[in-house]
């Protein structure tokens, strides 16, 4: 290795490519713009998803509709075994103590009571919305049904 050419070729400032100044220059003529088609054509350029004259991807795609499952409510579901395993009778179960037990993981809006499986236990439970089998079990026991406000 000579030290010399160690930084032989290395450029910090790179000069510009000047096209369209002569044959001499090695750009001239058709200024590295080949012969003829679209691309030698001044105004030549092509935005964003063009197929070359082919249907674009974004068109031949099958289009499917709105839907508003983002703005809808997220219902975390409790069924009536899990009350019947988690409290012990007589205790009310509401939305805290839901949490404090465990039962009420991640982000949700309502609260709703499902009849799946067997209840043993007189609960007062509060909740948004109950369905008719759980309501007529926690009922059936001797419990309460409390309705609680839409959130919001």
């Amino acid at each position: 290795m000579i030290l010399n050419d160690v930084h032989q070729g290395i450029q910090k400032r790179k000069a510009r490519k000047r096209v369209g100044r002569g044959p001499g220059s090695g750009h001239g003529k058709t200024s590295t713009r080949g012969h003829k088609g679209f691309s030698s054509r001044s105004g030549s350029t092509y935005r964003l998803g063009y197929t070359g004259g082919q249907t674009p991807l974004a068109r031949r795609i099958a289009k499917r509709g709105f839907n508003n499952r983002q703005f809808a409510p997220e219902v975390l579901i409790i069924n009536v075994a899990a009350l019947d395993q988690a409290f012990e009778s007589g205790s009310s179960v509401n939305p805290q103590t839901l949490l404090e037990k465990g039962l009420a993981k991640g982000a949700f809006d309502e609260i709703k009571i499902l009849g799946n499986g067997d209840l043993t236990k007189k609960l007062s439970v509060e909740a948004h919305r109950f369905s008719k089998s759980a309501e007529e079990k926690i009922t059936k026991q001797g419990g309460s049904v409390k309705r609680l406000g839409l959130p919001g």
